[in-house]
């Protein structure tokens, strides 16, 4: 048995839910344009966006979202962050808010 260790370079995964349906994934962001997520069987079973999803699953926008949101809060670290410039547009940082708490849409 070979050990993957190709994410023993930072953060372990953390236990997110998202904010629609409280589905818990393992995540881990290792920058802003990376994200790792790793489902259960029971957020499988519970996210909202899955639910009735023939074929392929492109992914949970409102996961997304979660996820977006505690990685400007800090409470999913992002890894290699940059210095700011590569957050996403729109972000704390890139808008001239930092230290504003981004708005909760439900």
């Amino acid at each position: 048995m070979r050990l993957d260790n190709r994410l023993t370079d930072g953060a372990p995964m953390r236990p997110l839910a998202c904010e629609r349906c409280a589905a818990e994934v393992l995540v881990r962001k290792s920058s802003w344009q990376q994200t790792s997520v790793q489902w259960s069987a029971r957020a499988t079973a519970v996210c909202a966006e899955r639910d009735g999803a023939e074929g392929a699953f492109e992914g949970c926008r409102s996961l997304r979202d979660t996820i977006r949101e505690a990685a400007l809060l800090g409470t999913v670290e992002v890894i290699d962050g940059g210095d700011g410039d590569e957050r996403p547009a729109g972000t704390a940082e890139a808008t001239g808010t930092a230290g504003r708490i981004p708005e909760h849409r439900t």
